[in-house]
């Protein structure tokens, strides 16, 4: 391996699925704002819209995660065009 090309930095980090509210920790270099306390050790925090413990394809599960309506908007946009077609 080549020597000083990565990086010194790695530390504890909590990775926190926000749709199940599933966390891990993890080493990580990643920056961040926030910090969460688990069983009184305070680690930095990265939120996470969807990881493989909320993901249909390692549950099973087929179940929709809409952030911010993108499945409302994309159904208003495109319905019509559907009920055009029949």
């Amino acid at each position: 391996m080549k020597k000083g090309i990565h990086p010194e930095s790695y530390r504890p980090v909590v990775f926190k699925d926000m749709s199940n509210d599933d966390a891990f920790i993890t080493r990580s270099t990643v920056t961040t704002k926030e910090n969460i306390v688990i069983d009184g050790v305070t680690y930095p925090l990265v939120k996470l819209e969807i990881s493989s413990s909320s993901h249909p394809f390692y549950t099973g599960k087929t179940k929709l995660v809409d952030t911010a309506g993108r499945v409302d908007k994309f159904m208003s946009r495109y319905q019509n065009r559907a009920t055009r077609n029949k």
